[in-house]
């Protein structure tokens, strides 16, 4: 059993301003129905538009920016605050889809896969970056005929050949200056070792290999297209699709390595740090608008379609404090603190940097820039926070199993708990699915409050449990399918499932601060600032990425399954 984790002051007078704006509504919390493409977006609902009517446009590139963790209230209060900032002009010249929502789970990786083959977890088979499937055989197996089936799939750092070097093991001189002549084929750096091994070939499974569908890199480069991406760990050379053969040039800089001194930690344990390795991606997205490969050494065609996701708010959220400033938000959850008011400026600055640079190389006329994010992160207030070990609850459940059954091994195979509780269990039938979801229901689980006060929930901390059947039912897939947990757990507000007290947000869940994300859609011939009340979701970006290029999006076979619609008209 394995429980996998995710793991300069502000100006006096900035901050004045922004403690001012507690006025930012909310979006409405979605109910469980609005989680899959065709509830949220395959099936639209009524479409309102406001501002000045617009005809969908072509271009020649699309630009793609995940902020992790931003909400569109942070957009909204960042723009009412800063209105000549980068990020409003985005909004100013664009249109805003004010009621976007991710997939459920809302975690980067079926948040970014999402976003790039226009399917939900149900379609794709990825229902989180650390999971487990019940036909594939233990990494490192080589007596595939005698090994029981039943595996961890962890496409994660602990795939790369060293989690410990920015560059995943590549052997770099000069780390971390010499970061950009990391491989932009991030596959040779996984090790074949940590990755789960397919029975009927004997052979490891990458991460391109376990989608299920393809993505918009593929249907580019089969136009003839050239793609480019940059994320976080080697792992995202998922990206590439079944074919491999997706992206051209995949800069992938592993953020759990060791950041150099000053830092302590991984990149992700001072905002700081993760500011500075968000920095790399940035330079490589720059390097590639200027004509050149990430690396900027190595003349190369603008892509079709490339970009990155950005950490910085993300861990501005997370981080109680750091470089000495506070974390998190402000006044109940509707302002941003200094720290995450910093993070926001980052990524502001990058922005800013992006379109200077679009302009710089002529490109600014023949670029879409599409500014999302692959999740949100909850709790936003920090007074509803209940930070729960995980461990004490499966410990409990699984003694609960061997009690009824004596002799019976361990009920919880593998779990990923981050504010949702996945559970893959060791006996896959109804009845044993059935037995934990009572047994959650029916026990407390201690915890403490953003104080470190001692704090008990009820119900393990779960709001809602579905089992066995029905947690095929929620994602829309078959009871045959290998991939999905037994038990779904969606965590009751502001519970987050951590030992200690690192961490005062995560995001993986159901809940409108993990899932209320912006949309917004910056044509190059875009004058003025449009607003799509109606809801959407980020999968629907995969779509209109190709009808941006010209390109035909029923080429994406998650929008042949789910019947994803391409945003509504600009």
């Amino acid at each position: 059993m394995k429980t996998a984790k995710k793991n300069g002051l502000a100006a006096a007078a900035v901050l004045g301003a922004v403690l001012m704006a507690g006025s930012v509504v909310a979006p409405a919390v979605a109910n469980d129905a609005s989680r899959g493409g065709k509830d949220a977006g395959g099936q639209q609902g009524s479409e309102s538009t406001k501002g000045q009517g617009g005809q969908d446009e072509t271009s020649k590139h699309v630009l793609l920016l995940s902020v992790d963790g931003l909400h569109q209230k942070d957009l909204d209060l960042y723009v009412k605050y800063h209105p000549t900032s980068a990020l409003a002009s985005l909004v100013n010249h664009g249109t805003s889809y004010t009621h976007a929502q991710t997939p459920v789970p809302s975690d980067s990786f079926p948040g970014m896969v999402g976003q790039l083959t226009g399917g939900n977890p149900g379609t794709t088979g990825v229902y989180y970056d650390d999971t487990f499937n019940r036909t594939l055989l233990p990494a490192g197996t080589t007596d595939c005929k005698n090994t029981a089936p039943g595996a961890e799939v962890a496409f994660t750092e602990a795939a790369d050949k060293n989690q410990n070097a920015l560059d995943a093991g590549q052997g770099l001189p000069g780390l971390p200056a010499s970061i950009l002549n990391m491989t932009g084929q991030p596959g040779t750096l996984l090790a074949s070792a940590a990755l789960p091994v397919d029975p009927a070939s004997c052979k490891p499974v990458y991460p391109h290999q376990y989608l299920k569908v393809n993505t918009v890199f593929e249907v580019a480069k089969s136009a003839g297209l050239a793609t480019a991406w940059s994320d976080k760990h080697p792992a995202y050379e998922i990206l590439n699709g079944p074919s491999g053969k997706g992206v051209d040039d995949l800069f992938t800089p592993e953020i759990n390595s060791m950041a150099p001194a000053p830092f302590s930690g991984d990149w992700t344990k001072d905002n700081a740090a993760t500011q500075q390795y968000d920095g790399y991606k940035v330079q490589a997205v720059l390097n590639e608008i200027g004509g050149k490969d990430h690396s900027g050494t190595k003349a190369a065609a603008v892509p079709a379609i490339f970009g990155m996701n950005f950490q910085s708010v993300s861990t501005a959220q997370k981080l109680p404090t750091s470089d000495g400033l506070a974390g998190g938000y402000l006044q109940g959850g509707t302002v941003p603190g200094p720290l995450l008011s910093k993070a926001l400026d980052f990524v502001n600055d990058s922005v800013g940097k992006f379109e200077a640079g679009l302009a710089a190389s002529g490109h600014a006329k023949d670029t879409t820039v599409i500014l999302s994010a692959k999740h949100g992160q909850s709790p936003m207030d920090s007074s509803t926070l209940t930070r729960v070990p995980d461990s004490a609850i499966i410990d409990g459940l699984n003694a609960a199993w061997k009690t009824a059954r004596p002799g019976a091994a361990d009920l919880v195979a593998f779990s990923t708990d981050d504010d949702i509780m996945q559970l893959w269990l060791s006996d896959h039938s109804q009845s044993a699915a059935q037995f934990a979801k009572d047994y959650l229901a029916a026990h407390p689980a201690a915890g403490n409050d953003i104080n470190g006060v001692a704090k008990t929930v009820t119900a393990s901390g779960l709001g809602k449990v579905y089992a066995g059947s029905e947690v095929a039912g929620y994602f829309g897939t078959q009871t045959s399918d290998a991939r999905y947990p037994d038990i779904l757990g969606i965590a009751q507000t502001g519970v987050v499932y951590t030992g200690g007290k690192s961490k005062i947000a995560e995001h993986g869940g159901a809940s409108a601060d993990d899932r209320d994300v912006p949309l917004v859609i910056s044509g190059a011939n875009d004058q003025h600032a449009r607003t799509v009340t109606s809801a959407v979701e980020t999968t629907q970006i995969a779509p209109t990425i190709l009808k941006t290029l010209g390109l035909d999006p029923n080429k994406l076979q998650a929008v042949q399954i789910e019947g994803t619609k391409a945003l509504p008209r600009r």
